[in-house]
């Protein structure tokens, strides 16, 4: 299978890259094709400007790349920290620019945009793996989860991706090394359940 990862995370030690390289390992270790992005080490521009929009835009080479590969990707694996209940702005822009009309979605024959749109990623699993400095109970009670939300109802169901698995690992700025390899070994354990060895 074709799986692509997606990073989001500035500090090249810190714990959301272990997960992505564990990722990669496994993945790896099962078979499977890898199109991986470190979107911070590539210096990925979020920035989308109204003339890309529209669906029939004219895009610049890279995005069209990056859209390419996510519409042609068999799993999706994303990778980033709770900023705010939201993923960093750079991840914020790569959805803006390559989760696209077009790619990820359309609107069927005789909607002009106000209804459910019909998805169009063949990717048949996403999984999300967030990192967070807040304790699960607040974050439930105060905020709602919104990441929770914002991945599988606003973006994957939506694009047509219907196994979603998401998990928060925290609350990192206390946890120990023990507790890191733990939730690593998690990681592996998940991503071999969704992506087995390839036959």
């Amino acid at each position: 299978m074709k799986i692509i990862v997606i990073l989001g995370h500035p500090s090249k030690g810190s714990f959301n890259h272990a997960i992505a390289d564990t990722t990669v390992f496994t993945l790896r270790k099962n078979g499977h094709e890898i199109i991986y992005h470190d979107l911070y080490a590539e210096k990925f521009d979020p920035i989308v400007l109204g003339e890309e929009i529209p669906k029939d835009a004219e895009l610049d080479s890279l995005i069209e790349k990056h859209c390419k590969e996510i519409s042609e990707a068999n799993g999706i694996i994303i990778v980033h920290p709770n900023w705010w209940g939201q993923p960093p702005a750079i991840l914020k822009g790569y959805v803006d620019r390559v989760i696209r009309a077009g790619v990820a979605y359309e609107f069927l024959e005789g909607d002009n945009g106000e209804g459910v749109p019909n998805g169009l990623l063949k990717a048949e699993t996403a999984i999300v793996f967030n990192t967070s400095n807040t304790p699960e109970a607040r974050e439930l009670e105060i905020f709602g989860d919104p990441l929770e939300n914002i991945w599988k109802k606003c973006i994957f169901d939506l694009c047509g991706v219907k196994n979603f698995y998401r998990k928060m690992y925290r609350v990192i700025v206390t946890s120990s090394k023990k507790e890191r390899h733990l939730w690593l070994e998690d990681v592996e354990k998940t991503v071999d359940k969704y992506f087995p060895p390839e036959d």
